[in-house]
């Protein structure tokens, strides 16, 4: 499949946090681009900018030679993917769809197969960086699926990130993506006790961040996250409520594999207990509100 612009025709379903900044990337890069998004509102700057609005998922399948989706949940996968108006249903022969969702990796190995019987090219693509990796596409992509079909993929992946990595068959590229949340899960709760802890003993927590965020300690979560906790900006980069989601789907697939993770179960119980208060629509960072 010849990728470049002038032969490629992509449809983009998911305009939230990131997947407005991606949509906006590859429209940038010059492809023709066909929205679908649940509410549509969140597509008029692109349509303005040039993009067409799609009616339906369906209208968008027929008219697209490539599909990306970036949407909430894994069951919003498998009612855009499978659902009779959906992609498989809709989509041409021969046409590659990119989820970048992050989703069951199970799920994403039952839309590889169902999309194979069709002749539909599925690749699991997870992303990681927020909203900030998101607007300067600088995301890392983890991607599983048919080698050939990632190839053919990179041009348009490249367009949105920049630590861009193919994992091995389908649903790789989610088992990476768990094994991300995890790490993530964990050092969220160090950063906020890290930080909570630098109040409670008098220091200044900018310069102690200034100190520790370039040192062994140093972390994305920490040099990133760590100044809108002290600001007390707590707006979503990545919803509180995405990331729980996240971590049932890793600590589900741990249990799968017959793997202990109690720093993730530790993570996840405070996570949930910051969403039983009402904060479940903030940034991940608003863990803080705990401590």
């Amino acid at each position: 499949m010849d990728m470049s612009p002038e032969k490629t025709r992509i449809g983009f379903i998911g305009l939230g946090v990131m997947g407005h900044s991606m949509a906006g990337h590859i429209l940038d890069s010059g492809y023709d681009l066909c929205l679908y998004n649940r509410t549509r509102s969140k597509a008029d700057d692109l349509v303005h900018r040039g993009a067409v609005w799609a009616e339906s998922i369906k209208d968008l399948a027929e008219n697209a030679n490539v599909i990306i989706s970036i949407v909430g949940y894994p069951q919003d996968v498998d009612r855009i993917y499978l659902d009779p108006d959906g992609i498989l249903e809709n989509a041409a022969p021969g046409t590659l769809a990119i989820d970048m969702t992050t989703s069951e990796p199970a799920l994403a190995k039952t839309l590889y197969t169902r999309g194979k019987e069709k002749r539909i090219h599925i690749l699991d693509a997870p992303v990681s960086g927020g909203d900030l990796g998101a607007r300067n596409a600088t995301l890392s992509i983890m991607v599983g699926g048919d080698k050939d079909a990632f190839n053919r993929a990179l041009p348009l992946l490249q367009a949105m990130g920049q630590n861009i990595v193919y994992q091995g068959p389908a649903g790789s590229g989610q088992h990476t993506k768990m094994a991300n949340q995890i790490a993530i899960a964990a050092s969220m709760v160090a950063v906020c006790e890290a930080l909570a802890y630098a109040k409670r003993a008098g220091l200044d927590p900018d310069v102690v961040l200034a100190s520790i965020g370039q040192g062994a300690a140093g972390s994305w979560s920490l040099n990133n996250l760590g100044p809108r906790m002290l600001k007390g900006d707590f707006a979503p980069g990545f919803y509180v409520k995405h990331f729980i989601k996240d971590m049932t789907i890793a600590a589900d697939s741990s249990k799968d594999l017959g793997l202990d993770t109690p720093g993730l179960d530790l993570a996840k119980t405070l996570y949930q207990r910051l969403a039983d208060k009402g904060y479940e629509t903030d940034g991940t960072q608003a863990l803080f509100r705990l401590f």
